[in-house]
């Protein structure tokens, strides 16, 4: 019998002495609870505890973590909806208080500096987001290092990764560029019509033979828009006496002179 009860009490020590050693790598540190309370802080190297009575709940990095927000919609000062993401660069300060003192710190981070963000965003319009980066960066570390102070950890570094204008926006940029783009054609076309109306008539009155010109004009214009309305199937054309509209324009270009022709005076009694 004692050779067995000697074997199980040597399992038992070696149990104990295994279950009571804890390594911890460098740059880590372990969290100790004993009967389920915090005790302290395991550092790197080999640490002991109390089998039974004490329990590692926590092994963690202190080294600088890099976290990538995901693109969110912010609305700028000028009611223009973005897209927007961040990257955090943090590290951990206190383990006890980033254990105890918040669930989970990667999200509580990402929720902070996405309303952060949104925040900068509104106070600004749209063409100075883009060129205000650092200072929406410096804004941004600010405001985190402040509010991460109870969780125990250090937000080193925040970079704006894009402000990209969202897919609507887009949308809508697009089609009022369109609108002013098809404004500034119609201006333009009106402009040269115009132009092109005010030359003809100004070489019509200095030539003594301008209503010979205008009907040879207007009988040319007035075929080709008989040719072309002749083309569509579907179309319904009504023709004009030429005689009578070359007549009515001459009239409209010659001022008072009747059918281009008269010396101003009215008829004479026969």
């Amino acid at each position: 019998m004692q050779p067995t009860i000697l074997a199980a009490l040597a399992f038992l020590v070696f149990g104990v002495t295994v279950g009571s050693v804890k390594i911890v790598n460098q740059g880590n540190e372990a969290l100790v609870e004993r009967l389920g309370r915090y005790n302290r802080k395991l550092r790197p190297g080999l640490n002991l505890i109390v089998p039974l009575m004490e329990n590692v709940v926590l092994e963690e990095s202190l080294k600088e973590r890099v976290l990538d927000t995901e693109p969110q919609e912010a609305i700028t000062q000028d009611s223009l909806a973005v897209l927007v993401d961040a990257v955090i660069y943090w590290r951990i300060l206190e383990l006890e208080r980033t254990f105890y003192a918040v669930e989970d710190i990667e999200t509580a981070l990402k929720n902070l500096v996405l309303t952060a963000l949104r925040s900068q965003i509104g106070m600004m319009k749209l063409e100075e987001t883009y060129a205000s980066r650092g200072q929406i960066n410096q804004a941004l570390l600010q405001q985190l290092d402040g509010a991460t102070a109870t969780w125990g950890v250090k937000v080193t570094r925040v970079e704006v990764q894009q402000i990209t204008p969202s897919r609507a926006m887009l949308e809508s940029l697009e089609a009022q560029r369109a609108a002013e783009n098809k404004r500034k054609a119609d201006v333009s076309e009106a402009e040269g019509t115009v132009e092109s109306i005010q030359r003809i008539a100004k070489a019509l009155k200095e030539q003594p033979n301008s209503q010979t010109v205008l009907q040879y004009l207007l009988a040319q214009r007035y075929v080709e828009a008989n040719l072309s309305l002749g083309q569509s199937a579907n179309s319904k054309v009504i023709f004009m006496n030429p005689k009578d509209l070359t007549e009515g324009i001459a009239d409209f270009i010659g001022g008072d002179e009747p059918n281009g022709g008269g010396d101003g005076e009215g008829p004479k009694p026969t």
